[in-house]
């Protein structure tokens, strides 16, 4: 057989090795798309590599059905990032192409991009605007976003600016208020707003970022809340832009997008795609089609889009890189920030972490001279960082988790026309629901976990497996009706801030109160507009929002974190307390931030609050080294599930015999031992912990336990998984 006749292809599913298959006639290249026989049917595929020679019997071998794509959909940087992520977390290739292409293209549709649909205002449009369009506010935001957009908008940008765009839009286009035109290219893009003068510290880390254009070079942009880190990036993308490149920007979550596409489009003139989770297969097809041609100059999107193509790469940035949100819990478990840098080093080219609370890995590597660290310490416009006080609420009435010292506080800045954040990173109305006669608990029914209650529908909701039930009326057990419901979720501390402080509008922001299509979107307006005066919120509240008139911020629970199960605990309560308190005092007048404790003598909080974040980090970071925990290893855990207690601890027992038999050096084991939380959602759950000082021991070991699983019978009776660099072990 003549070598020019085979091609190696990868086929989505859970497939470790490609499949060699013969091919007439000119060979796709790799990184096109080829449909091919598998099995009793067909699927499309991505061709790898053109071998010497096949992997099996060349008689077994079946020519391809047919190649999709004359030219390479995915470019070689990214066919390197997928099969090396594939050996680096251990799953399988087949399966992480899935997680790398869109469905329509897995499916077989055009990768080629589609003329793009854009719009601007009409003379007719600006008159109507100028008259005013009573009773009808989606209309009349979505005209007034065109009249700010001369050179017109494009269905990405709208979905920036409402997700609910497209009725306004159909009823704007059908009485000539907004018209057709032709996209402007990124080249033509006219800017709307001019940059505003950088600080000394921003110019000299928009400078080092734009001085490694042509090289690898990660920087940890360390910048404390409110210092401009945003202006950073758009410096260095402008000069990306520049020349002539492309600017990659993944954030950790989806409600951050729209407020930052909204900036983006502002000053770089447009041609921004997004991508994250929530778009429809269509939409994620088109950005993805805009970055793979280049007519989408920046991209932004979720940790999902460190995979979007890019033709022109020049530059990386990744927004919260300590955030938990940026890897991946089940599954295809990567970590974006790590694939960011990786991809990074592939193509030689700079990559932007940023923070005001690094994580400790990251500190790590400017430690070891891995990273350049690039500081902000200064806030932009003048204004100073917030003032941290901690509350004592030992031996104090608490009203519904409100300290007394916390509500004269509140009382204070609303009365001089300021806004409030309440933080509490527990939804719900409360925790826990109890008998006071036999003082039986709720728990749920397949999780050991106990039940939220949930007032306003009067039901019982799990948060671990989303498993609910009506609130009874008598306990279960005695038959008493003296239940009580202890502690207090955002539901209930919100009736308790609409009662103590009825003249000032609240608005709540947590996954309950939106979860329907644009809530978010109208909460977040309420707060920036100041109809809304208190915001209560969990974590959604705490991440890259500017509420410039916010300059209180009350911490419920700041507690919560100070003896948790995970070794990481602690690094992440001082990270959220450090983002939370970063909402207030952003403009010219001052913050303070409550931060309510039972345990204000707590070293970590004292440390915080008297020496700051870089202190608490040096301290957990000498704890990591003592404990030989990361960053200061390596770790990986094996998790094991099945519907009765036994089955996943023994086959962790066996995994672990079977990788002391192969003495493997420098490897430890932790365990096996059930989870922290070990029955969730019907299923019992262990796990196996694996360090290592180094990767090279720890992933020749997974490598062996991972052939072992798969061919093991017991491990059949399991759902198990390999969990690399986890970032949490609940």
């Amino acid at each position: 057989m003549s070598t020019h006749t085979l091609v190696r292809v990868i086929v989505p599913g859970p497939f470790d090795e490609p499949f060699d298959y013969l091919v007439e006639g000119d060979r796709p290249p790799p990184g096109a798309r080829v449909r091919v026989p598998f099995g009793r049917g067909h699927r499309v595929g991505v061709v790898l590599a053109w071998p010497e020679t096949a992997a099996v019997d060349p008689a077994r071998l079946r020519p391809i059905t047919a190649s999709l794509d004359r030219e390479a959909i995915l470019p070689p940087d990214l066919l390197a990032l997928l099969t090396w992520s594939a050996g680096y977390y251990h799953y399988p290739l087949g399966e992480v192409l899935t997680a790398l292409l869109p469905a329509p293209l897995r499916q077989g549709r055009s990768a080629v991009a589609e003329p793009t649909e854009h719009w601007r205002i009409t003379a007719a449009g600006e008159a109507a605007l100028a008259a005013g369009l009573r009773g009808q506010p989606a209309r009349q935001r979505l005209l007034a976003a065109f009249a700010d957009a001369p050179a017109g908008l494009d269905r990405t940008q709208l979905r920036g600016i409402s997700p609910n765009y497209r009725q306004p839009l159909h009823a704007l286009l059908a009485r000539d208020w907004v018209e057709p035109v032709d996209p402007p290219t990124a080249a033509t893009a006219a800017p709307i707003t001019s940059p505003p003068e950088l600080g000394a510290e921003q110019a000299a880390a928009t400078q080092a970022i734009a001085a490694a254009a042509d090289r690898f070079q990660p920087f940890l942009l360390q910048g404390i809340t409110g210092s401009g880190k945003t202006e950073v990036y758009l410096g260095a993308i402008a000069a990306c832009r520049a020349r002539g490149r492309q600017a990659l920007v993944l954030v950790p979550e989806i409600g951050l997008t729209p407020q930052l596409i909204q900036r983006f489009e502002a000053r770089l003139g447009g041609s921004v795609a997004v991508l994250h989770s929530g778009l429809t297969d269509r939409d994620r097809l088109t950005a993805w089609r805009r970055a793979a041609c280049s007519e989408a100059a920046v991209i932004v999107g979720t940790r999902s889009a460190v995979f979007a193509p890019l033709a022109r790469p020049g530059l990386i940035i990744v927004d919260e890189e300590h955030d938990a949100s940026l890897k991946q819990q089940d599954g295809y478990r990567y970590h974006a920030r790590d694939l960011a840098v990786r991809r990074a080093q592939q193509l030689d080219i700079p990559v932007v972490l940023g923070s005001a609370t690094p994580s400790l890995e990251s500190l790590a590597n400017v430690e070891r001279a891995a990273y350049q660290r690039l500081r902000l310490d200064r806030r932009a416009g003048g204004a100073t960082p917030p003032a941290l006080e901690l509350v004592d609420i030992r031996r104090r009435r608490l009203a519904e988790g409100l300290s007394a010292p916390l509500r004269e506080a509140m009382q204070q800045h609303l009365e001089a026309g300021e806004q409030v954040l309440v933080f509490l990173n527990r939804r719900g109305w409360a925790p826990t629901l109890i008998c006071d006669d036999c003082a039986h608990v709720a728990n749920c029914q397949r999780c050991d976990a106990r039940m939220t209650v949930h007032a306003r529908d009067n039901r019982l909701r799990c948060h671990h497996c989303g498993a609910e039930r009506a609130q009874p009326t008598v306990c279960p057990e005695c038959g008493s009706t003296a239940l009580v419901q202890l502690g207090a979720g955002t539901e209930r501390v919100e009736a308790a801030l609409q009662a103590s402080f009825p003249d000032y509008p609240t608005v709540r922001i947590d996954r309950d109160s939106t979860r329907r299509r644009g809530t978010l979107d109208a909460g977040l307006e309420r707060i920036r507009s100041g109809a809304a005066r208190i915001l209560l919120g969990t974590q959604m509240l705490a991440k890259g929002h500017d509420f410039p008139g916010v300059t209180l911020v009350g911490i419920l629970d700041a507690d919560r974190g100070l003896f948790g199960a995970d070794f990481r605990a602690p690094e992440q309560l001082a990270q959220t307390i450090l983002q939370v308190a970063g909402r207030a005092g952003r403009a010219e007048r001052p913050g303070r931030v409550l931060i309510q404790s039972r345990h204000p003598e707590h070293p970590l909080l004292q440390s915080l609050i008297h020496a700051g974040y870089d202190a608490v980090a040096a301290q957990l970071l000498a704890e990591r080294r003592s404990a030989g925990l990361p960053p200061a290893s390596r770790m990986a855990l094996v998790r094991a599930e099945a519907p009765a207690a036994a089955p996943p601890l023994e086959l962790l027992r066996s995994a672990r015999e079977h990788l002391g038999e192969r003495r493997i050096r420098d490897l430890e084991f932790h365990g096996p031992a059930p989870a922290p939380m070990e029955r969730l959602a019907g299923r019992y759950r262990a796990q196996l912990g694996l360090l290592a000082p180094r990767r090279a021991p720890l992933h020749r070991a997974l490598h062996e336990l991972r052939a072992w699983l798969a061919s093991s019978r017991q491990a059949r009776q399991v759902r198990w998984s390999i969990d690399v660099d986890p970032v949490e072990i609940l």
